[in-house]
């Protein structure tokens, strides 16, 4: 297991997993009132969390699937990475892609988060890359499986 110190400012319960092979821990909406999203609007929802992540990992904030099937609601700019050395509060930016409006209460479950270990890239500038098969085809170059 990671350890990820929380600072909560909400009246909610710290993130958890829902069951023991969880990937991704619910994130909830920390609200003085209703949020209603338009079709088309985004919003940034407060969590009231503030997370001291350690180095080399970083926080992903992802869609919840039913809030995304059901209601057309998302997160805009999936993932949304929280950086390890980023201190302020864990905001949530949805956009309600649906033709019908959106009531974000207090304490929902608005996007899960997962943590994940990166490595940072010594980047080498160069003239030419190796050749592989692939090559440089793009989009669709791969055909139908």
């Amino acid at each position: 297991m990671v350890p990820v110190k929380v600072r909560n400012t909400s009246a909610h319960e710290l993130p958890s997993y829902a069951t023991a092979q969880s990937a991704g821990a619910d994130l909830r909406a920390n609200l003085t009132e209703p949020v209603v999203l338009k079709p088309m609007e985004r919003a940034l929802i407060p969590t009231g969390l503030f997370f001291e992540i350690a180095e080399g990992y970083e926080v992903q904030i992802r869609p919840r699937s039913g809030l995304a099937f059901k209601h057309g609601i998302t997160v805009l700019n999936a993932p949304g990475t929280i950086d390890a050395d980023y201190r302020g509060e864990i905001g949530v930016l949805l956009i309600n892609l649906s033709d019908q409006p959106f009531t974000i209460e207090n304490g929902e479950r608005v996007a899960q988060m997962v943590v994940a270990a990166y490595k940072q890239v010594d980047w080498k500038a160069a003239t030419e890359l190796t050749e592989t098969e692939r090559g440089t085809g793009g989009f669709g170059s791969t055909g139908k499986q």
